[in-house]
């Protein structure tokens, strides 16, 4: 069989050789090499988003302010909590040896109220350093105020007291003082008088431009989450994926977590973050022991779970205003999809079940 090429080159050959008269058939001419076509360069998303959501931004004016992270009680009588669903990304840390205590990251939306709000811990000042927040709270032990106070270029903290009188602050009705305190942030962020600006890059490594989300590439399914904080299986954070709205609904140990409004707390994307943690005296010659956690210069193992889909690998993170790296088990940098995000800390060794 004749190629339509080689029949082109043959007709024309013999045109060519009826016109002059010659009985031989003209040469074939060779083919020129063929140049391979360039691989094409990956266009730079330069389109602006929401930097602790990764959520395309169409007014950059509305972000145009600092983030506000606030230190919410997360221990049972401290419940209905408010504004949870509001926040950018919750951080999940423990407070004591079997209790969580959480810090809710605003920016994106800012809620009129939320809470109840507590005091820090150490491992605030370099989860959120990187953001250059304002920080709402209670205070803390003296060591950890002083802790914070050394790092005050990233992180502005408008404690209660501090800033007491300026409607910053108030009581929630029928509560304890210790599990009743109520922050609004949109007040709080006028107290500032440092951090203005908004975060200035991407906190967690969203997937942009044609970046692929790692559970859509090599995802094993994995509808239920389990993560383990106290001793054995006695208080422990379900999250349950919910085909529907395409989110994650999260339960504490006693229940489904529902907020002040009736609502239950979700989240697209949940990222649990394996970590050492030292017991350390609450107040450094005395009282009771918590757990510091130890992430500077720290590294351990992770686990990414959307859309009902779990990735996991290996995170490390330097300095204290250093980001987290995210490494997947292949040696490719973890990618997620943008949204709210909860991040959970849990110890070290802790047994992560996913089903």
């Amino acid at each position: 069989m004749i190629s339509r090429r080689t029949a082109l080159f043959v007709v024309g050959g013999s045109i060519g050789a009826a016109a002059t008269g010659c009985s031989t058939q003209a040469p074939v001419a060779t083919p020129a090499p063929t140049t391979p076509s360039p691989t094409p360069t990956p266009t730079a998303d330069t389109r602006l988003r929401a930097p602790l959501t990764g959520m395309l931004i169409t007014d950059p004016a509305k972000l145009d302010h600092a983030a506000v992270a606030l230190k919410v009680s997360d221990v049972r009588h401290s419940h209905p909590q408010a504004g949870l669903n509001d926040a950018d990304i919750v951080f999940v840390e423990p407070n004591g040896i079997a209790y969580t205590r959480l810090c809710a990251v605003f920016h994106s939306r800012i809620p009129d109220q939320a809470g109840p709000v507590r005091s820090i811990r150490p491992v605030d000042v370099p989860l959120l350093s990187p953001m250059k927040p304002v920080l709402g709270d209670t205070g803390a032990a003296d060591w950890v105020m002083n802790y914070v106070a050394a790092n005050s270029k990233n992180i502005e903290n408008l404690y209660y007291m501090k800033v007491r009188g300026t409607g910053s602050y108030s009581m929630m009705p029928g509560r304890a003082t210790e599990d009743g305190v109520l922050c609004h942030p949109k007040v709080l962020l006028k107290q500032a008088k440092r951090m203005k600006a908004p975060p200035a890059e991407l906190y967690l490594p969203f997937a942009t431009g044609d970046d692929q989300v790692s559970t859509d590439v090599s995802g094993t399914p994995a509808t239920k989450i389990v993560v383990p904080w106290g001793p054995g299986k006695s208080f422990t954070m379900t999250y349950t994926y919910d085909s529907k709205t395409k989110r994650y609904l999260r339960s504490e140990p006693w229940g489904k977590h529902v907020l002040i409004d009736g609502k239950r707390v979700n989240t697209d994307n949940v990222l649990v973050v394996r970590a050492k943690w030292k017991m350390d005296k609450i107040f450094r010659g005395g009282g009771a022991k918590d757990p510091v956690v130890d992430i500077i210069k720290g590294k351990g193992t992770f686990y990414y779970f959307h859309a009902g889909k779990m990735v996991k690998g290996t995170w490390t993170k330097a300095q204290t205003t250093d980001l987290f790296v995210f490494t997947l088990e292949d040696g490719t940098p973890l990618k997620m999809a943008p949204g709210r995000t909860f991040f959970e800390l849990p110890q070290i060794n802790a047994k992560v079940r996913y089903s």
